[in-house]
């Protein structure tokens, strides 16, 4: 599934085309993709202009004048392309062009002319919803959600108060959106090895008796805030379906450390250790025993 990077990565990659334009039509070609449209979903944006894109967590957000948001979700294989002008970049790989899966079609009015804006999705796990913009906050998709790892609210105090008196691994109270929104398996790997900590470990054990982040919650803290920056600034990862909306690809696959690396030698300097595989919750977490504590 894609992780925050590659939503927000998508969001960069629209929002030149989509911002400002108007949507002559939208266009439904199924009735349903996990979930069932909302009533009248295209006679609702037809007409209307594009005010911003924004994302919530792994959430794409489009707003639309008038009030209205287009809460969109990727799912497992969802991506989005642009037809109609040969956005920059260089193609490592074909765009999705396997129209049985073109379920969306936006068709839009741009000051460059007309565009087209699709939605592929061949698992049909993704969604796509519509709210009212003053009704987001407290939306089920966002009522529960933690704080941004892009944003100012997330620091070493944040974390520990939602840590405090946890007796979760770390892995697990990581990736519960509850606390930080929109990290993934991949992410939190990556930040964990970063921060030398071991995705077993307590995170209660990172916080004082007086609630307080200690060394190691500050330095993980960090490790989080860099990595999806680091991520974001490649492009995200591509990993099966993830395809950018222009088309090519993410690359900090070629960055990881130890996410899919299982029986490399761990990269941290002047360790020894090899990356090992164990599962937790049903997923594959990667780590380096010899230096993650």
């Amino acid at each position: 599934m894609p992780e925050l990077p590659e939503v927000e990565t998508v969001r960069r990659g629209l929002a030149p085309v989509m911002e400002g334009a108007t949507i002559r039509r939208a266009e439904l070609r199924r009735p349903d993709l996990r979930f069932p449209f909302p009533p009248a979903f295209s006679e609702a944006l037809s007409g209307r202009s594009i005010v911003s894109l924004g994302r919530r967590a792994k959430y794409l957000l489009i707003d639309i004048e008038g009030g209205d948001v287009v809460i969109a979700h990727l799912g497992m294989s969802g991506s989005f392309r642009v037809e109609g002008a040969e956005p920059p970049g260089d193609f490592h790989i074909p765009r999705s062009k396997d129209t049985r899966h073109d379920h969306v079609v936006f068709h839009l009015e741009t000051p460059e002319g007309a565009r087209r804006v699709i939605y592929n999705d061949p698992r049909r796990f993704g969604f796509m919803d519509l709210a009212r913009r003053e009704d987001i906050a407290a939306h089920a998709f966002f009522r529960d959600l933690g704080a941004e790892p892009t944003g100012n609210t997330l620091d070493a105090d944040y974390i520990a108060a939602k840590f405090r008196g946890r007796q979760t691994p770390l892995k697990a109270a990581l990736l519960d959106q509850k606390n930080i929104a929109g990290l993934g398996n991949i992410y939190v790997c990556e930040a964990l090895w970063r921060a030398h900590l071991s995705p077993e470990r307590l995170a209660g054990s990172l916080v004082t008796a007086a609630g307080k982040p200690k060394k190691e919650l500050v330095l993980l803290t960090e490790a989080i805030r860099q990595v999806i920056a680091d991520a974001i600034e490649a492009g995200g990862s591509t990993l099966r379906d993830h395809i950018r909306a222009d088309g090519s690809l993410g690359y900090f696959q070629h960055s990881f450390s130890v996410y899919d690396r299982e029986k490399e030698p761990c990269r941290t300097p002047g360790c020894t250790g090899t990356i090992g595989r164990i599962v937790q919750s049903g997923r594959s977490t990667f780590l380096c025993a010899a230096c993650q504590k």
